[in-house]
């Protein structure tokens, strides 16, 4: 897959633009964490209630929820935005994100069906990882260390973290066994199809920008290093949010 190969040297605008965008982002991130600290990209408000007081199968809200839930998510989509940033063509980035979906379904349904609980803190901050892992491969981190992990294999790893994140958030609340299993697949086929929306709006994205010339090239360096910078304040927060609480 290609890549930033990290040899041509950033001018003056360049810098000045990193700058902005790391403060930028950073900032964000940072007046962003009471927000996080009180919602932790959970199922809150009138979700919540329905989830808790919801009994047999509800496949249209569950369904609704999970596109919801991708969508929102943060976390999921700074990672897939790194998957998908140096990938051109179409079967490329629909074989990654069948990779990925693989992965986070299958751990989504072992986690909520198979009653497999792990800390939502470390999950967290492992998806955190997963982002800034990312961002340093697009970066050409690991050639420069002299080996290259298997890209495909660094994706599904990743999203049975990411599953589990999902999985972590239906843990907590005191879902009805009743319709379950349906509910279930009906809030994954709904995390799938948040996905594919997500995916569209950011290769729309992508697609307009790599069409400016040689703008993405110039700039794919400070946003790698962006993605960076915010994956590492994820995992930041998640292991405060650990250590706090345990």
């Amino acid at each position: 897959m290609l890549g930033y190969n990290g040899r041509a040297m950033l001018d003056g605008a360049d810098r000045f633009l990193l700058r902005r965008l790391a403060v930028a982002a950073l900032a964000a991130l940072l007046l962003g964490s009471a927000a996080t600290a009180a919602l932790g990209h959970g199922i809150e408000g009138e979700d919540q209630a329905f989830l808790l007081r919801a009994a047999g199968v509800h496949v249209g809200p569950y369904l609704y929820l999970g596109a919801k839930h991708m969508v929102t998510g943060y976390d999921h989509l700074l990672f897939l935005a790194g998957v998908i940033f140096f990938l051109y063509r179409l079967k490329d980035v629909a074989l990654y994100v069948t990779l990925f979906a693989i992965g986070h379904s299958a751990t989504l349904l072992l986690g909520v069906l198979g009653g497999l609980h792990v800390n939502p803190y470390l999950i967290d901050a492992v998806i955190g990882l997963s982002v800034v892992y990312k961002a340093f491969e697009n970066l050409g981190g690991f050639r420069r260390l002299g080996f290259e992990p298997s890209t495909k294999a660094a994706v599904m790893v990743f999203g049975l973290f990411h599953g589990f994140g999902l999985a972590t958030k239906l843990q907590e609340l005191a879902i009805s066994r009743d319709g379950l299993v349906a509910n279930m697949i009906s809030f994954n086929i709904g995390v799938e199809l948040g996905q594919l929306l997500a995916l569209s709006v950011m290769l729309v994205g992508f697609t307009l920008w790599r069409s400016m010339g040689t703008s993405f090239m110039r700039h794919a360096f400070a946003a790698n290093v962006v993605l960076m910078a915010a994956g590492m304040v994820l995992i930041g927060y998640q292991l405060t949010g650990y250590f706090v609480t345990t």
